[in-house]
């Protein structure tokens, strides 16, 4: 399964396959072949018997800030029901036998959030901050990024992180439950790497039967993921969604109010 990458970076070592986003310059966002060289690592380190943790992280000052808007026009470029294959992108973060773990330093932001949100654990720098931005941009990630945010934090933070985009601190992000830990940004390496030598101390089949298990309890989630992306690929085909993207672009305040019908 060997595969030359352009926008991600593969490393595995004594255990832990590190997966790095590598599109500094635009704060690792995401276009369709980014997703797919993240779902062929994450395909190849899951079922490496030689692996047993995953940690998913992001070059620079960010772990991911989502869709690259740049690369957004009505619809992304690749294939998936939005032209970026997030719905495989998410499941196979589920259904790979190996804890997966968010390394997050900067910015984990829009599909960025969900992803840290997905991970079996994450572990974040002081500095990092975290939070939705769809409505902003005439998005919204539903499924996981809704309907499992909300088992994470609670449905009324879930329904303030969307509906007002905010941003969050790591502290805040760790006080809701959506952060495992936060260290200084200098300890950040060292406590990922101490997190996954105790995981390879335990059971590999302990921990794949562990997480199969927990996974079957929200599994209908992903039904509601699949849904939803369609139906954002056809919001994604409207005026108002077209709007968010090029006040982005411009970097003006959107005028969604007048396509309202």
């Amino acid at each position: 399964m060997s595969r030359e990458y352009h926008d991600i970076i593969f490393k595995a070592e004594a255990g832990i396959a590190t997966i790095t986003i590598n599109r500094p310059k635009v704060l690792n966002a995401m276009r369709a072949e980014t997703a797919e060289e993240l779902i062929h690592a994450m395909a190849t380190a899951g079922w490496d018997k030689s692996i047993g943790v995953i940690v998913l992280t992001g070059a620079g000052r960010a772990f991911c800030t989502g869709g690259d808007q740049s690369a957004h026009n009505g619809q992304y470029d690749g294939r998936g029901a939005i032209g970026i294959p997030v719905e495989e992108l998410q499941s196979i973060i589920r259904d790979v036998p190996k804890p997966v773990i968010a390394r997050v330093h900067g910015y984990a932001i829009g599909g960025g959030n969900v992803l840290a949100t997905l991970c079996d654990l994450t572990i974040a720098s002081e500095s990092s901050m975290f939070g939705q931005v769809g409505p902003k941009v005439g998005s919204v990630d539903p499924g996981f990024g809704t309907a499992y945010l909300a088992r994470i934090i609670g449905e009324k933070k879930a329904r303030e992180m969307w509906y007002l985009c905010k941003r969050y601190s790591a502290r805040e992000a760790e006080a809701m439950g959506l952060v495992n830990a936060v260290v200084a940004d200098e300890e950040l390496d060292a406590e990922v790497a101490r997190w996954c030598a105790q995981i390879l101390e335990h059971s590999p089949a302990a921990i794949a039967i562990a997480k199969r298990s927990f996974n079957a309890d929200t599994e209908s989630i992903r039904a509601i993921s699949w849904m939803g992306m369609q139906t954002l690929s056809y919001m994604y085909d409207s005026e108002e969604s077209r709007e968010g993207v090029r006040a982005f672009l411009e970097k003006r305040k959107p005028e969604f109010r007048k396509f309202m019908r």
